[in-house]
């Protein structure tokens, strides 16, 4: 019942009130964004949803808009170049996911989940087929962002996002939120150029 009806019921409330909570801070961040450089204050992206549908993740834009496309940040040669000086504070506290509550109140994302991989991501789509954690909504946050997020190889972030799935609770989320508020706090496995690859020895 939790899984099927409940938890997105809590999560359009939460959603609903976490967006007037932290309206102040979208302002400050919009107008920050906007005097740092030029550009759109709010970045879209492909990802894969619910069962492998598609749709366009919102995000705060942390990098200038010459920025290859559709390219995950590890894969940039020297990513560093590529975001902004708000966009570096942004991404190490999180603050970049903030718009991605639309995403959750339209019912294309969930409160904790499997982080939505890249339409173009088909080594970590093929390793979560295994897991059926293609088939739930995505998250904002979920089990893998709070065991390591970056540092973790793409078998491994698959195998946790299937440990989710299997553990579905109410009480497993409040573990993974709560996990989720400590990780960014100690900024752990925040790294710009980090790993999320196939370890080829592992195949």
């Amino acid at each position: 019942m939790y899984k099927n009806g409940i938890k997105r019921v809590i999560d359009f409330i939460l959603a609903l009130c976490g967006l007037v909570i932290l309206s102040p801070i979208f302002i400050i961040l919009c107008i920050w964004i906007k005097i740092d450089s030029r550009g759109p204050i709010l970045f879209k992206q492909k990802r894969i949803g619910i069962n492998k549908t598609y749709f366009n993740i919102l995000k705060f834009r942390t990098m200038y808009i010459n920025t290859p496309k559709d390219i995950p940040t590890h894969m940039l040669k020297d990513p560093d170049q590529f975001i902004t000086k708000a966009g570096k504070f942004l991404r190490k506290t999180s603050l970049d996911e903030l718009p991605q509550i639309i995403n959750i109140l339209k019912g294309e994302m969930a409160i904790i989940g499997p982080r939505p991989a890249l339409w173009n991501q088909d080594d970590l789509i093929e390793e979560r087929d295994k897991y059926h954690a293609n088939d739930v909504r995505p998250g904002l946050t979920g089990w893998a962002q709070i065991n390591g997020r970056d540092e973790l190889e793409i078998q491994v972030k698959a195998k946790l996002d299937g440990e989710y799935i299997e553990c579905i609770s109410f009480l497993f989320d409040l573990k993974c939120f709560f996990g989720t508020i400590v990780s960014v706090l100690k900024s752990d496995g925040v790294i710009e150029g980090g790993t999320g690859s196939i370890n080829i020895k592992d195949k």
